[in-house]
């Protein structure tokens, strides 16, 4: 349904994007998630270029402490020696960085980019949010959401088609079809 419309990403997307750089602390990005009522977010660099993505999955690795591979080279570099507390709490705070989360790269999509082609890649890639992009640079951002309220926009085209323009709503389209095609069924 969404192929017979012609929305686009520039119709869909959010222009005011929660962006994150790489160098944030994972406390600062869940705070701002939180605040701005979203799963996940670019993370963009000073150029304001996408280096990676944040959602819940990568917050899902955020630990206190070490990686299994830090916690072998601490060992090897404190050969049997403790190591200065100092040192042990930059490595630990740079655990707590957005840059140790994120997912590098992203998957983007130009402004011009029609909706039945977002939701393909984003089902193909099992993605929730494609960041928009010109010139290389984050203009917005089509999530989930956008897709099923333009789906929804659409229902209610179609369905003001049908009825000569009255604009019945979805549910009233739907009730419409049940009880042509045999009979509303009780639940």
């Amino acid at each position: 349904m969404l192929d017979e419309a012609v929305f686009t990403a520039s119709d869909l997307m959010t222009r005011d994007v929660a962006i994150v750089r790489p160098d944030a602390s994972l406390l600062d990005a869940v705070k701002l998630m939180a605040q701005r009522r979203v799963s996940g977010m670019p993370v963009v660099d000073s150029s304001g270029t996408i280096v990676g993505m944040l959602g819940g999955s990568d917050l899902l690795r955020w630990h206190e402490g070490y990686t299994d591979r830090q916690a072998h080279w601490l060992e090897v570099l404190a050969e049997g020696q403790h190591l200065a507390p100092e040192f042990l709490r930059g490595i630990q705070e740079q655990n707590r960085k957005v840059s140790t989360v994120m997912t590098p790269g992203a998957v983007t999509v130009a402004e011009d980019t029609p909706a039945r082609e977002i939701a393909q890649l984003m089902h193909a890639k099992q993605i929730r949010r494609v960041p928009v992009v010109r010139d290389g640079k984050l203009v917005g951002i089509v999530t989930r959401t956008d897709l099923v309220r333009a789906l929804a926009q659409r229902l209610e085209e179609m369905s003001a088609e049908q009825t000569g323009g009255h604009g019945a709503s979805v549910n009233e389209a739907l009730r419409r079809r049940r009880e042509e095609s045999g009979g509303a069924r009780g639940g």
